[in-house]
């Protein structure tokens, strides 16, 4: 059962991974559609992730409550987390390059607003 959970987890980081790696060449090229169209399906994909390591925790208790040597998934779950690493580096990336553009739009709306007495749309009446 651990071991599917495991599988299971590292399948999720992996499709993750690959979702922000296109992210991050969307972003570049501009192409919003895509980014988001993506966006929902890696909602969904971190809430899996985040309930799958809750199970992964709960059956490692139940294992080791029951006098099982848990050290046996140690190596598939160090694995697990290398990927978790690098799923982690890669979102740093992703938003290291989408927090400055953002800044910049807001700066932007911000001196538009500025310039128009509290307004993003001046109105000519």
């Amino acid at each position: 059962m651990i071991d599917i959970t495991v599988l299971e987890l590292q399948s999720i980081a992996a499709e993750l991974k690959k979702s922000i790696v296109l992210d991050i060449n969307d972003v570049k090229k501009a192409n919003h559609e895509s980014l988001v169209e993506r966006n929902s399906i890696k909602l969904t994909l971190m809430d899996s992730l985040s309930e799958l390591k809750q199970k992964l925790n709960s059956e490692l208790s139940v294992e080791y409550k029951n006098g099982k040597d848990i050290s046996i998934y140690k190596d598939s779950i160090d694995e697990l987390e290398v990927q978790l690493r690098e799923l982690y580096e890669l979102n740093g990336k992703l938003a290291s390059i989408v927090l400055p553009v953002k800044e910049m739009y807001k700066d932007i709306i911000d001196d538009i607003t500025k310039k128009n007495g509290g307004s993003l749309i001046e109105v000519m009446a």
